[in-house]
């Protein structure tokens, strides 16, 4: 089994949110990554996505947008994003998805030799305008990590790897430790995929390995439009 990621497809089928306007890279942004997708991705494979999904409102209008690849090959896991206001109750979410696709909140699964786990995350300290309610739900989210984190830890009975999905940044733009990066090496994470960040000024590095743990930035327009491959 084979593992890749990408994040942050924005897929907007059904509302009027056309990714063009950001820039020459957004253009036919979509074919290019499942053009890619179709040329690496085999019926045992897995594709992690980070979030940011869809721009609908609605689950039902999210499932039209996530059908544009859940017929693709391969198993595919996708987390929830600032800006997936369709994702409520998980319940409904994972009643609702095709059969390809799994949603995880805040628990994990295990495929093959991996476990992942996820959860949202939220923007860290030392990031511009950091308010005090930004502290709450950065509190509130490292919480949820750490379940989801805990649920990995008991399903990788058997020395599997653990790859976190956030779809936030673990850190902030001088790389600095975080309640995340924190809960992340407490509980012996492998892997990182996140997204979020977004433009040609963006100042991140697509791979960077932080004491131990590969980080992942898997934006779709900052890795030109291509899965990234997650080496256990």
């Amino acid at each position: 089994m084979k593992i890749f990621a990408i994040s942050d497809l924005h897929i907007s089928t059904n509302t009027n949110k056309p990714m063009d306007v950001f820039g020459g890279n957004w253009v036919g942004y979509l074919e290019k990554i499942y053009a890619d997708w179709e040329s690496k991705v085999s019926d045992d494979d897995l594709v992690l996505i980070a979030g940011d999904i869809s721009w609908a409102m609605s689950i039902d209008d999210a499932v039209k947008d996530i059908s544009t690849f859940a017929a693709l090959k391969g198993k595919k896991i996708i987390i929830k994003g600032n800006h997936d206001y369709w994702w409520s109750g998980i319940g409904k979410v994972r009643d609702s998805l095709p059969e390809s696709v799994y949603a995880l909140q805040n628990d994990s699964v295990k495929i093959g030799d991996a476990v992942i786990c996820g959860s949202r995350g939220w923007t860290v300290p030392g990031a511009p305008d950091f308010t005090e309610q930004d502290m709450k739900l950065y509190k509130r989210e490292t919480e949820r990590l750490r379940l989801s984190l805990s649920s990995a830890k008991k399903l990788a009975e058997n020395g599997e790897k653990i790859i976190a999905m956030i779809h936030y940044p673990p850190f902030n733009v001088r790389r600095e430790s975080s309640a995340f990066t924190d809960v992340f090496e407490e509980f012996g994470v492998d892997s990182v995929i996140y997204g979020h960040l977004h433009g040609k000024d963006v100042r991140a590095d697509k791979f960077l390995i932080k004491n131990g743990i590969k980080y992942y930035l898997t934006s779709c327009d900052l890795v030109d439009n291509k899965l990234t491959g997650i080496k256990l």
